[in-house]
């Protein structure tokens, strides 16, 4: 008992000072800024218990296998561009179309944080944790699990102050900017790593994937503009109203 004390309090501690300011911190801050706290805060939590789960049961085994973290890297990467597009997108969740995809909002946060994690330090210290703390996988696993909540309950604070402060159309703004960021900066670390290419050719890459974000941006922010206007057909009868 007194071991397992020990681990989680070593693990708790280790992972809250290595999310702090970590993506999966800002993630958590983005997220909040467009789903509902509670929501978040389930989502990081299943996605922590499966992932540093994984890296407490097997997780010796997957960092043999070099090439399996390599790819789910880069298609962790590319899921943040999606997610960044999803969030100017938009969700239509009003009314009945809300009651049946109230899960919605918790399974696209643990599967953005579950990938986010996926050969990210944490896991890593969390596979170090569980070698060094052999006989205590459970008080590992609370432990770090534990971490996480409270370095990413920091972010979502944060994100809900942002909301209230910063109109709504500025913080998806700023929440999809995170997203692709993150995403064009994963897809260079794998780039860079992994292609024997010359630095003109990745930057080449590079600014290819950032052209095709911004138009895909630009496209979904205009679709958005056409489909409030719509929405609204009643403010410029109003304002047709005033004038007469």
């Amino acid at each position: 008992m007194h071991d397992t004390m020990i681990a989680f309090l070593f693990a708790a501690a280790t992972v809250v000072l290595a999310e702090m300011g970590d993506k999966t911190q800002l993630l958590a801050m983005a997220f909040a800024a467009k789903y509902k706290p509670a929501k978040v805060m389930l989502g990081v939590f299943i996605a922590t218990v499966l992932n540093h789960g994984l890296a407490v049961v097997v997780g010796n085994f997957i960092t043999r296998f070099e090439h399996i973290q390599i790819w789910i890297r880069a298609i962790a990467a590319l899921s943040f561009i999606f997610f960044g597009l999803w969030t100017l997108r938009g969700d239509k969740l009003d009314g009945e179309e809300n009651k049946k995809t109230r899960f919605g909002p918790v399974i696209t946060v643990a599967i953005a944080f579950f990938l986010a994690e996926m050969g990210d330090k944490t896991q890593l210290a969390t596979i170090s944790l569980a070698t060094k703390f052999p006989h205590s996988p459970v008080g590992i696993l609370i432990g770090t699990t534990t971490g996480m909540l409270i370095a990413d309950g920091v972010g979502i604070i944060i994100g809900v102050v942002l909301r209230k402060k910063i109109p709504e159309r500025a913080v998806k703004l700023v929440s999809a900017a995170v997203f692709i960021l993150f995403g064009l900066i994963g897809c260079y670390q794998f780039i860079h790593s992994e292609f024997s290419i010359s630095i003109q050719l990745e930057i080449a890459i590079l600014l290819i994937l950032s052209i095709i974000s911004a138009t895909a941006s630009i496209i979904l922010i205009r679709k958005n503009n056409t489909t409030l206007s719509s929405a609204n057909p009643l403010d410029d009868s109003i304002c047709h109203d005033n004038n007469t």
